[in-house]
């Protein structure tokens, strides 16, 4: 999926659209983004020395994991994050690299998804993490 088909499952937009490019395979959700260097939240994370922030590494993920979700998140559905467990940053991300994830729906109760990812460079782990969210109507 390129960015606009990104968009017709994502509510995301703007800065906090944070994937480039996304596909399903086997149940799983595969996502790209590319670390450009000019990203707002790398501009005082840390001065002389960016990274991207932990934080923004799970939104990542969770953004990833909601392709697996295309057919449920409906115009008027909003995926909300309900809790983040087990989260582990091993290697940071920094400009120029291409952070690829890996996410996957362990569970469903809805409204409730429960979820793995994880999100390499080069091959190389740079976070896991286990994490929820609520599909909820915008109203």
């Amino acid at each position: 999926m390129n960015i606009e088909e990104i968009k017709k499952i994502l509510p995301h937009r703007d800065n906090m659209l944070l994937i480039d490019e996304a596909e399903l395979i086997d149940g799983a959700a595969y996502g790209k983004k590319l670390i450009t260097g000019d990203e707002w939240f790398l501009k005082g994370h840390f001065p002389g020395s960016p990274v991207v922030p932990g934080v923004i590494l799970c939104e990542i993920l969770a953004q990833s994991v909601c392709v697996c979700l295309k057919d449920k998140m409906k115009d008027g559905t909003l995926p909300y994050f309900t809790g983040l467990d087990k989260v582990k940053f091993r290697t940071p991300v920094k400009p120029g690299d291409l952070f690829e994830t890996k996410c996957e729906i362990v569970k469903m109760r809805e409204p409730f998804c429960f979820a793995k990812g994880e999100g390499r460079v080069n091959g190389k782990l740079c976070v896991s993490a286990e994490f929820s969210f609520a599909l909820a109507d915008k109203a």
